[in-house]
Order: structure tokens, then C-alpha cells, then sequence
């Protein structure tokens, strides 16, 4: 069989068979790893993207021949601790991803080594803990608690601590607990405008709030809520919620994943059953609904509804203004605006559709926008961890440069905690300061909400 150089189809995912016995193979795992790695360093197109990449290439060229089959598997693990399972070699680089025979998917086989790890008890105690979003978020909205969570977490002898205990950098940025809860303080639709529905779009939406916008900014919440009610869109919050579980995911705790999703999906699918859009203002958080989840459990009809029902907010939000049901009456200029994609953005299959809404808006008033489309390096918890935290910021270098460029009015990301990570980065590289505001806040700022 002759094999082609690459793809011209579009690439497809197999499920992942992860209740399988053989999933846990370590011996399998490590020969598909060596076929994958094989294939990898053949090709080198991803090396620019993460360090799993240059980690690989250096362990293949330390080797006698230069080749493979000389990496001892013991040291694969250097290459899967880099992964944070952005996708992006899977979606935007990779000539082997099904349906090529070859049938490359760096990912999977990542979460499989990852999978294997955590099972066999290789994730420390603290690593466990720092995926575990609504615990620590349960301080969230206490009185008093959350002052001094929020005092001690700014100190040098608290953040040592953190970094011996948790082994989260000192100089990672963490986000404060928030002095009120999401879904708390979330006001209700009580008095909802009619339902109108779109051809491309439902007319009403559940909100799933996110441990993210929950416990630590639940005013990205209360803007997406402001867009929803100046457009006259009717919403609620989701009743009940647990986290999305792609932190488990990103660790490899697949038994973890599926906890969380046995509590979502039963409450998800009661709202994509009443013909809800649901909306989730965090792109990891989406992501799992839309594409993990559906992935793990190819089987489960509740699943692929939620999947069908889930969008992403700018996703919703242009698709309403196609179907001409978005009002369009920006009133503040924005001025200029540096925006960056991040990875489970960018891996939706949706295209740039916070890039069309700042177009859209820059049509009616002055907004001058430098789109930046790479990774921030952050990945979830990846960019705080004491050793990822330098390798973060080496990969986020070009984004910082890139969204410093033009002296921006503001810096935005849908991903918060990338914002974050790129407005420390700046600051690092001595760029001109510019203020951070998710795109749902200046959506609101242009239409003049307050």
C-alpha cells in the first residue's frame, strides 16, 4: 500500500476506548507511542507548538543513530508531562490524523500515557488537588474567608507554601475568590421576553456557569447575561452544575471525568431537550462538552444532545446576528484592541467568531483590532505548576510581543486565565500597559450597558 505525503480530507477522531483493559497497557501504550513518535520525527511541522515537540526531537537526536528505536520508552514520560492537550497539532499542523493510514493522533495517545500514570498512582497529591476547581472554589463568596484567601495568596511566605505544598510557581498569577458566587448573585429572568427562535439559532439559552466564571469572575457572567437581555433573548442558569472536568481530563483521571459527567449531562440534556442553546463563556469548558465528553462516551444519546445544544457565546451570538435577530446599536468606540484566539477556541470547528463580532462592532464605531492567533502557553493549570510556569511564559513570548504591538487600549482572550497569563507576560517584557477585559465585557462596554 503506498501511503500519500498527507491529507486532503478533513480530519475525524475516533472515540476513545478508555474502558478497555488494553487502554492500560503500559507495554501497548509505549509501542504505539514509539510508532507515533517514529512518525514525528519524520516530519517535525509541530516542534514550534508546545514542549512536547522539542523534548521528543531531543531525546531522538541524543541517540547513537539518530533514530526512534534508541529512545528508552522510560523517558517518554518527559514528552507526555509537556502535553496539555491543546489540539492544535491534531487540528491545525499534523498531515497523519485519520483518515490518513497512518492514523496519527498525538493527543489520545497522550491522554492514554497520561491515563496510565494517573491510574497507576504517578500524579502527586497536589497535582490532584490543584484539578480539583470546585473544591478550592467552595471558599468562594464566604465573607471574610475570601479577603484573607485572597490577602495570603499575594504573599511570599503563602505562595512557598503553595509552591511546596501544590508546587504552584511563585510567580505564577493566580486568580482571587470571588466575594460573590455566579450563580448566587445571577439575576433571574423574570421577566423573559418572548421566544424567537432563528434559523440558525434558539431563541432561548441556559447559562453553564463554569467553576472559572462561579468562583473567581462571575462578572464575565452578569455581561454575557446584559448581551442576552438587551437582545432580548430569554435565559436561565443552569440548575445544578459540577465542574466540566477537564482538569481530571487534562491529568488523566478519565474516572474522575465521568463522575462530572454523570452529574451534567442528566440536568444539560433536560435543557437541550426543552430546545435551549446552552452557553458556556469558558472555551475549555465547552470544549469538553463539545468534543471530549462526546469522544469518551460515543454512545450515550445524552451526550450528543448536549453536544448539539452547547455553543460557544460569540458562536451564538454572530449566529443570531445572521439570523438577523442581534441588535447592532453600538454606541463606545473600544479604540484599539488586541484579541488573541486560544487553543480550545481555535479547535471548536467554528472559526473566528469573537474576531467577526469585533469586526462587527468596528463597523459602527472606531475599533482598530490586532487578531493574534497562537498559543498563550497557559493551558489550565499547566502555566501555574512550578515546573511548567518558566516553559509557559517561553511559549507565550511571541503572543505577548504580538498583542503589545500598536500600544493597545485593551488586551482580551476568551480564555480568561490566558488573558491573564498574556497581561503578566507583557508586564515581564516591559511592554506599554493595557487593560484586560474579557470580550463579553466589551461587547457590553460598546453597546453602552452598564
Amino acid at each position: 500500500m503506498t501511503s500519500r505525503e498527507g491529507n486532503l480530507e478533513a480530519p475525524t477522531r475516533h472515540p476513545v476506548d478508555w474502558k478497555n483493559p488494553e487502554f492500560y497497557d503500559q507495554a501497548a501504550c509505549e509501542r504505539e507511542m514509539t510508532r507515533i513518535f517514529d512518525i514525528c520525527h519524520g516530519c517535525r511541522r509541530c516542534v514550534s507548538l508546545c514542549q512536547a515537540f522539542p523534548n521528543l526531537f531531543d531525546l531522538v537526536d541524543a541517540t547513537e543513530d539518530g533514530e526512534v528505536h534508541g529512545v528508552d520508552p522510560k523517558h517518554y514520560g518527559s514528552v507526555v508531562d509537556q502535553c496539555y492537550l491543546c489540539d492544535l497539532c491534531y487540528m491545525t499542523k499534523c498531515p497523519y490524523v485519520p483518515p490518513h493510514p497512518w492514523n496519527v493522533d498525538f493527543p489520545h495517545i497522550m491522554l492514554r500515557a497520561k491515563a496510565i500514570k494517573f491510574r497507576n498512582g504517578g500524579v502527586p497529591a497536589g497535582e490532584r488537588l490543584l484539578a480539583s476547581t470546585d473544591v478550592h472554589g467552595k471558599f468562594a463568596g464566604i465573607p471574610v474567608v475570601v479577603q484573607t484567601v485572597n490577602a495570603l495568596n499575594k504573599t511570599r511566605p503563602m505562595r512557598k507554601l503553595l509552591d511546596s505544598a501544590l508546587h504552584v510557581h511563585p510567580d505564577a498569577w493566580l486568580p482571587d475568590l470571588a466575594t460573590q458566587r455566579f450563580r448566587w448573585s445571577a439575576p433571574k429572568d423574570d421577566e423573559a421576553p418572548p421566544v424567537v427562535d432563528g434559523e440558525r439559532t434558539p431563541g432561548k439559552v441556559a447559562i453553564f456557569a463554569t467553576c472559572y466564571v462561579n468562583y473567581n469572575e462571575p462578572g464575565i457572567g452578569f455581561d454575557l447575561i446584559k448581551l442576552l437581555r438587551h437582545n432580548a433573548i430569554p435565559y436561565t442558569i443552569v440548575s445544578k452544575e459540577s465542574c466540566c472536568g477537564m482538569p481530571k481530563f487534562e491529568l488523566g483521571d478519565l474516572e474522575g471525568v465521568a463522575r462530572h459527567k454523570e452529574a451534567n449531562i442528566p440536568v444539560l440534556a433536560s435543557y437541550a431537550k426543552e430546545g435551549f442553546a446552552i452557553l458556556s463563556a469558558v472555551p475549555s469548558c465547552t470544549l469538553m462538552f463539545k468534543q471530549e465528553l462526546p469522544l469518551l462516551f460515543p454512545d450515550d444519546a445524552d451526550v450528543k444532545l448536549v453536544q448539539q445544544a452547547m455553543y460557544d457565546p460569540f458562536e451564538y451570538l454572530v449566529a443570531r446576528h445572521k439570523d438577523g435577530l442581534l441588535k447592532t446599536d453600538f454606541k463606545t468606540p473600544l479604540g484599539k484592541l488586541s484579541y488573541h484566539i486560544p487553543c480550545h477556541g481555535r479547535v471548536q470547528k467554528i472559526g473566528r467568531k469573537t474576531e467577526e463580532m469585533f469586526k462587527l462592532i468596528g463597523q459602527i464605531v472606531p475599533l482598530q483590532l490586532n487578531t493574534v492567533e497562537r498559543c498563550s502557553g497557559h493551558a489550565g493549570t499547566y502555566g501555574v505548576k512550578t515546573p511548567y510556569h518558566p516553559v509557559a511564559m517561553k511559549i507565550g513570548k511571541p503572543v505577548f510581543k504580538a498583542m503589545g504591538k500598536n500600544e493597545p487600549d485593551y488586551i482580551s482572550s476568551d480564555c480568561a486565565l490566558a488573558g491573564h497569563h498574556i497581561a503578566q507576560g507583557m508586564a515581564q517584557e516591559g511592554l506599554p500597559a493595557a487593560r484586560l477585559q474579557h470580550p463579553l465585557s466589551l461587547v457590553r462596554m460598546a453597546y453602552g450597558l452598564e
